[in-house]
């Protein structure tokens, strides 16, 4: 296997630059790569993709401290206010986040550019190479989990892998030591350093927009997050956790799948359980510490009946007009994304021991806080 070294001086190679910048990377590294060593079992298709992407992060680091050491000015650019989407995962909020990047007056983490930041977009004339044609390939296993868009909007995973603190290594392989650090012992301050670093030279050279930014795996990370961007506002999305549990196992199950020969489902659904639980504890305790008037609450079933009322009220609570033209976009994707929406088969809660007699109890005082944070009118306590 792999060597830290090894996948760096690749990476080196790749670009001919050797700055990789802070060195807070390398916890995180070291991790990941003695996990995936004893624990993920990839299959052949698993390692020809896994270590290749670590070395693709390795060079976005390499290249993001290139153009930072070119132009210092870069620092200086303002980032205020972002509004950053979160909660539990499967609660509509990438339909969310598709729908705010309707707005023209904001700026959104483009797909492409989550995977490829350097060079800054505004150092590039006429067509980027980086915006692929078409709605680009299913990563791994056997169906798309969410609408797709090569131009449309990206969670923050991408950026927090360039720290190598991010819950999409555990999306491609099952790595419990790795997975349980992420809980209980990383620090993501650095994580979300170097996610304001690369998001400030993607703005770089163009007007400064507010930054809509998403990932359900913030609620892991908040005290860290609110270290980094402390005048971040936070819109959160809710709906049935057992719902919510035993949709996202069935979504790791099946990308890991397409890397692995060995799935574990009633691993993957301890996981999810621990983790989500675990976030929403934590949510809950940083929103009870003072933070309160810093979130925004959309409930599932709300979005899913009136999109476009749930993100006026979004709006009206910002205190932003909701122009014509983004209502208009607004609609516009919405009955695009109806029309040409995969349907899942349905999974099976014991498949991965996620009962919901057995769940509820873990999320029961994220539930009743849900309830008042959506006034009453939530579907989170429902089934």
């Amino acid at each position: 296997m792999a060597s830290a070294a090894d996948l760096m001086h690749a990476a080196s190679a790749e670009t001919g630059l050797n700055d990789f910048g802070d060195n807070a990377f390398r916890e995180g590294l070291d991790l990941l790569l003695g996990a995936l060593e004893r624990e993920a079992r990839l299959n052949a298709r698993g390692e020809a993709f896994v270590y290749p992407r670590i070395v693709g992060h390795l060079r976005q680091r390499l290249q993001v401290e290139h153009w930072y050491r070119k132009h210092p000015e870069i620092g200086d650019e303002p980032l205020d206010a972002p509004l950053f989407g979160l909660g539990l995962p499967r609660t509509g909020s990438t339909a969310l986040s598709f729908l705010l990047a309707q707005d023209p007056g904001v700026r959104y983490l483009h797909s492409w550019e989550a995977a490829q930041p350097c060079p800054p977009p505004s150092t590039v004339t006429g067509h980027d190479p980086r915006i692929p044609d078409g709605a680009g390939a299913v990563v791994a296993g056997s169906r798309r989990h969410v609408p797709t868009d090569p131009d449309g909007p990206a969670e923050c995973l991408d950026l927090m892998a360039l720290d190598f603190k991010s819950q999409i290594f555990q999306a491609f392989a099952q790595i419990p030591t790795y997975s349980q650090w992420l809980v209980d012992g990383a620090d993501f301050t650095s994580t979300y350093r170097y996610q304001r670093r690369v998001l400030t030279l993607l703005q770089w050279g163009r007007p400064v927009r507010p930054w809509r930014l998403k990932s359900p795996a913030h609620v892991l990370s908040l005290r860290h997050l609110d270290e980094v961007f402390p005048d971040a506002r936070f819109v959160m999305t809710h709906r049935d956790p057992t719902d919510v549990l035993v949709s996202v196992a069935d979504v790791y199950a099946d990308i890991v799948a397409g890397f692995s020969d060995h799935v574990d489902r009633r691993y993957l659904g301890e996981l999810n359980a621990h983790q989500w639980s675990t976030g929403m504890d934590r949510v809950v305790a940083f929103r009870d510490g003072g933070a309160e008037s810093r979130f925004h609450d959309l409930d599932f079933r709300a979005m899913a009946h009136d999109p476009v009322t749930e993100v006026r009220a979004l709006y009206a609570w910002l205190g932003v007009e909701v122009s014509e033209q983004f209502e208009s976009g607004m609609r516009r994707w919405w009955d695009h994304n109806a029309r040409t929406r995969e349907s899942a088969p349905k999974a099976m809660p014991e498949a991965f021991g996620l009962e919901p007699d057995r769940i509820r109890p873990l999320f029961a005082d994220y539930v009743e806080h849900a309830r008042r944070w959506t006034g009453q009118r939530s579907a989170v306590a429902e089934g």
